[in-house]
């Protein structure tokens, strides 16, 4: 899995799930090679190998204990952790969303990793317990129809999803679509503190928090979201205990405005970063001692391209103490991959869109994961989708 004798990255992912879901073990090669998978050999194996293009390198058992050995050396910073079962993938998003309209199902097409699309009725039928990893698609849970109003309210989409998120709150016995987005957001943190492992991109992150924050039945919303005015000092009532990532966040008040609050780095005006000079740098862990981040850290470089979204970027400010920065340009001290602890579940937090679209806008075509099968970006959104399969107890953080 490193950058010389792989050429394609995120296949690989695919084959090593797919491995898995045979029943058969693997193992992750932390910091080997960038991020080497160890799979048993078999015709099957090699055969699928060659009909994904994945490239793959045959071991002999003295060169794997050879592998192995060097590997638990207390002076490299590697470990050998083991994949024991495909996790069950479920990805939150609009029915009538296409793979290509996020950039997680995108690459889980690509990789040919299954996964079961869910929505609002089945995380409120408590549907959510069936699934070992859940995607968040770029929803926005504060109820203010992803803030487009300034731009698309005249739009026929944009009049057609608000009608068809009316139409499913009413159904599900909620008055306001907002009421509904947060009883959501509040089943979905039950599920990462009973031990479900959460991801989420773009606007995904900040308004789920966002949410939780209001989930003592503070309106947030302007009349046009939701048909009343929103709360006096709401941004005094936020309850920053219940949010998983952020804390002290400021709320945007104008519903003209295309930004949320002041979590996001996007709009704001210390980030004036140059296309050709975004970058954000992967963190280096202690593979043995931290094997959680060291997995989603997995990369054949530590520079990864920048890229935007509605939400870009995190400020590290608003960042709470208890999580780990993953990825981050130090230089505009902005959080790009964040990643935290809730109970007995995990979460993950990945600004930016789509890692190969710089500036991903409305109506744009699709990515073509084919002219990116080497992705760094694309590859972190692998780690966290393989991190629930490691052993459980390799995990020391």
């Amino acid at each position: 899995m490193d950058a010389e004798s792989q050429k394609n990255h995120l296949k690989a992912y695919g084959i090593t799930y797919w491995v898995l879901a045979k029943q058969q073990k693997a193992q992750w090669l932390l910091n080997y090679r960038g991020g080497s998978f160890l799979l048993p050999d078999s015709d099957s194996i090699r055969k699928e190998c060659q009909i994904r293009g994945v490239d793959f390198e045959i071991l002999s058992d003295a060169q794997t204990q050879e592998i192995l050995a060097a590997i638990a050396s207390p002076s490299r910073n590697q470990e050998a952790v083991i994949l024991e079962k495909a996790p069950k993938i479920a990805v939150y998003s609009p029915k009538g969303n296409q793979p290509w309209d996020d950039a997680v199902t995108m690459v889980l097409t690509y990789a040919e990793i299954p996964y079961v699309t869910v929505y609002d009725e089945e995380v409120l039928d408590d549907k959510l317990a069936l699934y070992d990893w859940l995607h968040l698609h770029h929803e926005d849970f504060s109820g203010q129809y992803g803030k487009f109003y300034a731009a698309y309210r005249a739009a026929p989409w944009y009049i057609e999803q608000k009608a068809e998120a009316e139409a499913l709150a009413t159904k599900l016995g909620f008055s306001k679509v907002s009421e509904e987005k947060r009883a959501v957001a509040l089943k979905i943190r039950k599920y990462v503190i009973g031990g479900g492992f959460m991801f989420a991109m773009c606007s995904a992150t900040d308004s789920f928090d966002i949410a939780l924050a209001a989930s003592d039945g503070v309106d947030i919303c302007e009349p046009m979201f939701d048909g009343d005015p929103s709360e006096a000092n709401y941004q005094n009532k936020l309850n920053f205990n219940k949010t998983f990532a952020f804390r002290n966040f400021v709320l945007e008040r104008s519903p003209l405005k295309y930004e949320f609050s002041s979590i996001d780095m996007t709009e704001r005006h210390v980030r004036q970063v140059p296309k050709e000079s975004d970058y954000f740098s992967l963190m280096d862990f202690s593979a043995k001692w931290d094997p959680v981040p060291t997995m989603l850290c997995q990369n054949h470089t530590a520079l990864v391209k920048g890229f935007m979204g509605q939400t870009t970027a995190f400020d590290r400010a608003s960042v709470k103490p208890t999580v780990l920065v993953l990825g981050e340009n130090k230089l505009n001290e902005e959080a790009r991959y964040i990643h935290g602890i809730k109970g007995k579940g995990f979460f993950t937090f990945y600004g930016g869109h789509d890692p190969e679209d710089y500036q991903h806008r409305v109506g744009d075509p699709k990515t073509e994961l084919e002219l990116h099968p080497t992705s760094p970006g694309y590859r972190l959104i692998l780690n966290n989708v393989l991190f629930p399969a490691a052993q459980k107890k390799k995990q020391k953080t």
